[in-house]
């Protein structure tokens, strides 16, 4: 049967859509990205101790004094595992995807629910949304909006669209009809009968489609890291690339109270609005003292008042715009981290405002030539990214080459007695007949499927496993601390090689191509906004001696912390960056 070109059609639709709808395009993401901007700014402005305080107040209002105490705690702890900043990025990203959510949900399920067509057409479409993974809704995105908060936004929103519609549909549906009947009886008009009666019986079921769709927003903004989106999700995505099980713990801690505190304050919300939930509140608040709330206004009136101060502390606090804005892309690999924050180092210290965006290859070669990224460091050519950069080279800038020992290779134990991968087709079973591979998408997985196993004669006797750089890394780990055969993809430069008793092997056909080159990158126009950058980055080139110590030093030795990485290695070596800068 003849395959349907269903993925052919959504690629031109794509194509097309991103080709003549780029004007409105444009708009939405100016008017997101102000809006997220806007909140962030509001939510950042004010110290953690402030912030944690309208939190704690809100709590004791809607749940008492117990889960206040929770809500201050918590704040805290973001804090202090120094989380805040990222944490409140989240937080702006999940409001406004929240907001703009249920502002197309809750109309549309009240419309759903008060028409039967509607309703028919509209299930079919929310099972689908449901269900496709949630990853799918990023590609588009990133098409439309480029990288960044945008699209992350934008596919958030739909994803956390379809609770929200559904639960305020079932809510309506669930008010008694006697008592629709009669306030009908009493001549009240379709719109009273929604806005007095449906509305608020139907509220604590809205409400937990409010909960739901704040949850949800909240767990695909972490998504949303892979493609530039910041905060939180940013930090565990990194955490992931680089296998740093501690970062990634106090970030998901931070997700985790994040998570709670919304979901109790909007789940006890839902019970303060309706009559019934305001009389249990108002009876439990007399028959035990740990479960007092204030009174409405008095809370209110708290909140206002420390906002108010927040307000004050984002004003003056304010530093404003240092020097010329720069957006320097990378991908998750460790030459291009290491060199990514030396040079955000050093033009920080020259005055540039400099802004680090980690995320995947596809998405930051899109960036660069939609111009939400100015500068890559690290495009690995003429092979492993050829293919994104065959793409999109019309849209992007070359500098220049700054590392040119650059290659892919298959790696083993340092013990094994293969010496080159022609010697792997003697023994697949002592490799458990697979190659650890890492993303996919990877310029090297192509070349290995393509070129390497059947120009070794590998086919069928190897398996070639799909995953992540991180999980081939830590799979590389356990077989090296228990002396276990394995093949895996693998590059230079990178660390493993000195942390890891493994070697490289031979490749006498040539299969993966000559040497590589690390190459820089820029949006169309770099060059003429940034001739000073431009002209250093032309002079910069690194050797071995110098590369690999500065990849020790930000992913190993303080790792976690990659600024103090390039401070040790630039104390050792004070007149490198300053010649090239000079």
């Amino acid at each position: 049967m003849r395959k349907l070109p269903i993925g052919d059609r959504v690629d031109d639709a794509v194509s097309f859509l991103t080709e003549h709808g780029r004007p409105v395009f444009d708009v939405v993401k100016d008017a997101v990205s102000g809006l997220v901007d806007g909140v962030e700014a509001v939510l950042s402005g004010p110290p953690a101790l402030v912030m944690a305080l309208i939190v704690a107040l809100l709590g004791w209002w809607l749940r008492g004094p117990l889960f206040a105490l929770f809500g201050l705690a918590g704040m805290l702890l973001i804090d202090n595992l120094g989380e805040w900043d990222s944490a409140m990025k989240t937080l702006a990203l999940v409001l406004v995807s929240s907001v703009v959510a249920l502002a197309v949900g809750v109309p549309l399920g009240v419309w759903s629910a008060r028409r039967p067509r509607v309703a028919a057409v509209v299930q079919p479409l929310l099972d689908f949304m449901q269900t496709m993974p949630a990853f799918v809704y990023l590609i588009p995105a990133i098409f439309f909006f480029g990288v960044g908060q945008v699209p992350g936004v934008i596919a958030t929103m739909i994803f956390a669209l379809p609770p929200g519609v559904r639960l305020t549909r079932l809510g309506i549906a669930q008010v008694d009809t006697e008592t629709v009947e009669a306030a009908q009886a009493f001549g009240s008009p379709p719109a009273r009968i929604l806005t007095r009666v449906q509305l608020p019986l139907a509220l604590g079921t809205i409400m937990t489609g409010v909960n739901q769709v704040i949850m949800l927003s909240l767990s695909m903004v972490v998504t949303a890291g892979m493609v530039g989106a910041g905060g939180l999700g940013a930090e565990v995505f990194g955490a992931i690339t680089q296998l740093d099980v501690g970062k990634g713990f106090e970030a998901g801690l931070a997700v985790v109270v994040l998570a709670i505190t919304l979901d109790r304050l909007t789940g006890a919300l839902g019970s303060r609005l309706s009559p019934a939930g305001r009389t249990r509140t108002a009876e439990a608040g007399r028959r035990a003292v740990l479960a007092y709330r204030p009174r409405p206004a008095f809370a209110l009136g708290g909140v206002l008042v420390l906002a108010l101060v927040s307000a004050g502390f984002g004003l003056t606090g304010a530093d404003g715009v240092k020097g010329k804005k720069l957006t320097i892309g990378y991908i998750p690999w460790d030459e291009d981290v290491a060199i990514s924050h030396l040079w955000k180092r050093e033009l920080e210290k020259k005055g540039y405002d400099v802004k680090l965006q980690q995320v995947d290859a596809g998405p930051l070669y899109s960036g660069l030539a939609s111009g939400d990224v100015d500068l890559f460091l690290d495009s690995w050519l003429p092979a492993t990214h050829a293919d994104y950069y065959t793409r999109y080279k019309d849209k992007i800038e070359t500098i220049g080459p700054w590392y040119g020992d650059a290659s892919m290779q298959l790696a083993v134990l340092k013990d094994d007695p293969a010496n080159s991968v022609a010697d792997l087709a003697k023994n697949p079973g002592r490799y458990k007949r697979r190659i650890v591979g890492i993303e996919p998408s990877a310029g090297e997985m192509k070349i290995v499927k393509g070129k390497v196993i059947p120009g070794y004669g590998l086919a069928g006797k190897y398996e070639l496993v799909q995953g992540s750089t991180p999980a081939m890394l830590a799979e590389l780990s356990r077989s090296a601390a228990a002396k276990q055969p394995i093949v895996v993809t693998l590059w230079k430069p990178h660390w493993a090689y000195s942390k890891f008793p493994i070697k490289p092997l031979a490749d006498p056909k040539k299969a993966f191509g000559d040497a590589e080159k690390a190459t820089m990158l820029a949006r169309q126009g770099f060059a003429k906004d940034f001739p000073e950058l431009n002209g250093w980055l032309k002079r910069f080139t690194m050797t071995d001696d110098k590369l690999f110590p500065l990849e020790d030093l930000v992913i190993n030795q303080h790792k976690g912390d990659p600024a103090a990485g390039v401070d040790a290695w630039t104390k050792a070596n004070p007149d490198f960056m300053s010649k090239i800068m000079s």
